[in-house]
């Protein structure tokens, strides 16, 4: 029987590659027991000649492995702030591309790289998609200088439970590191986590630091990249499988993002044990709901519908780990387009007409107004669902600063803002003209009047922003 790799605890999760950095070092991490443990599992016969396999996977990857630092900007409490975060990235191209992870170079100002041969260079993001964690930088490389050693990606589709593998990476900071595991679960479904992927479970030290990073097999090619470490759980890893690695970042390289497909279809197996929900049959996938408004509802889908093909393609999801399969198909689909879904109801064979819509930013964009000492976001029905439920489309108050102007005032963060001196709103591009005007007339006017919506009922507040806190 086969078992679903599903985890309940996904609260436990935590992606990696964030904290200080630490001092370098050229390390084969883990202790020596380790070491032992698993050249006693290969045959004391056979210690010599797995040192050597190791040592000459290693040795095709290691010098493609950068160490990445990055300045980040976001907005906490009502203000702008700037951290140093690291991570690591592994280089795919002679030209300097390299892969790390969405989380590592999200909301970057700056991104240095430090390559195994000791140099600096500086790096700019191609792309990045948060829905599958992943990223495409390109490394500043100097006119004329030599091609850039890279490493191979692998086949993920052909790894076994029990095969041996390597983390390489910089964890806690630690540059050029290397642990040493096996794949735990070639196919291990994550709860309330990326909706599009499966991952690669290992026992190879994937500790903060590491994400980005390659995971490597015994060949010396590239089946992962390293992503996140379980709380409290050091011998338990997730990484993106090379399949995945290879689609995203093909589309990254063309687009600049994955510009997924939104079909508002919610989606479950055909055998659910943690539900203990099972539907006769081992073909198609069943619709567990459609969102409102949605192309899926528009269409005319229903619950319990059971998608036979989409485009002729024959689709099954028998347990939760295949579904991020069919949810990739879905989320590929072209956009506005009509796309045929064959499917079951109460017995017959129905074909319906489906046309997908821009699925949009995952998370709204950010605007920092200091003066006012707050931060100001963009709406998304992604992030922000009980805002989207207010109101479709405008922005709303994310942070506040205390002690601050506007939570003097009685300005809430998730106030969505209506008016701000009688101006309509809808975009940050409207809050930042009406941000700039104010400024600019502070000296005749420091009393400004806002209209939010706050838990669907409508208030006026007049925001005193006289007091300049920022230089207190």
């Amino acid at each position: 029987m086969k078992w679903t790799c599903a985890i309940l605890c996904a609260t436990m999760l935590t992606g990696i590659g964030c904290g200080p950095p630490a001092e370098s070092a050229d390390a084969l991490t883990g202790e020596a027991a380790r070491a032992e443990q698993l050249m006693a599992a290969a045959g004391a016969a056979n210690a010599l000649d797995f040192r050597k396999v190791v040592q000459e996977a290693k040795s095709k990857v290691f010098p493609a492995v950068v160490f990445i630092k990055v300045l980040q900007e976001s907005f906490e409490s009502g203000k702008k702030v700037t951290r140093e975060m690291f991570g690591s990235g592994v280089l795919i191209s002679a030209s300097g591309e390299a892969v790390t992870n969405w989380h590592v170079v999200d909301k970057a100002a700056e991104i240095r790289c430090l390559l195994y041969d000791g140099r600096h260079m500086d790096a700019k993001v191609i792309g990045k998609d948060k829905d599958t964690d992943l990223a495409l930088i390109q490394l500043d490389v100097p006119e004329g200088a030599a091609d850039l050693p890279h490493a191979e990606m692998g086949d993920s589709e052909a790894l076994k439970e029990g095969d041996f593998v390597m983390a390489m990476g910089a964890p806690w900071g630690l540059s050029r590191s290397v642990s040493i595991g096996i794949i735990s679960c070639t196919k291990r479904y994550l709860l309330n986590n990326s909706e599009y992927s499966l991952w690669l479970q290992t026992d190879a030290a994937i500790s903060p630091g590491n994400s980005g990073g390659p995971l490597v097999n015994t060949d010396g090619k590239v089946i992962g990249i390293n992503t996140r470490g379980i709380m409290r759980g050091g011998d338990t890893g997730f990484a993106v499988p090379s399949g995945t690695v290879r689609l995203i970042t093909d589309r990254l390289r063309e687009y600049g993002d994955v510009n997924w497909s939104w079909t508002g279809l919610r989606l479950q197996p055909l055998k659910d044990f943690n539900k203990d929900i099972y539907f006769d049959g081992d073909e198609g996938v069943i619709v567990s709901g459609t969102d409102p408004e949605s192309p899926a509802r528009r269409a005319g889908l229903r619950s319990r519908d059971r998608i036979m093909a989409i485009n002729g393609q024959p689709v099954t999801a028998m347990f939760e780990e295949d579904l991020p399969e069919v949810r990739q198909m879905l989320g590929l689909l072209a956009k506005m387009e009509e796309a045929t879904l064959t499917l079951r109801r109460d017995g017959e064979v129905l074909t319906l007409a489906m046309s997908p819509r821009e699925k949009g930013k995952v998370e709204g964009e950010e605007l920092d107004c200091p003066r006012w000492n707050m931060t100001v976001k963009q709406i998304n029905q992604f992030d922000n669902k009980d805002l989207y439920f207010h109101r479709k489309e405008g922005v709303f108050i994310y942070g506040t600063k205390h002690p601050g102007n506007a939570s003097k005032s009685g300005l809430e963060e998730q106030d969505i803002i209506l008016k701000i001196d009688g101006k309509p709103l809808k975009t940050l591009e409207d809050v930042e003209k009406v941000y700039d005007a104010a400024i600019d007339n502070i000296d005749r006017k420091h009393r400004i009047l806002f209209i939010v919506l706050r838990n669907g009922l409508m208030r006026q507040i007049v925001l005193d922003f006289s007091r300049d806190y920022e230089r207190e």
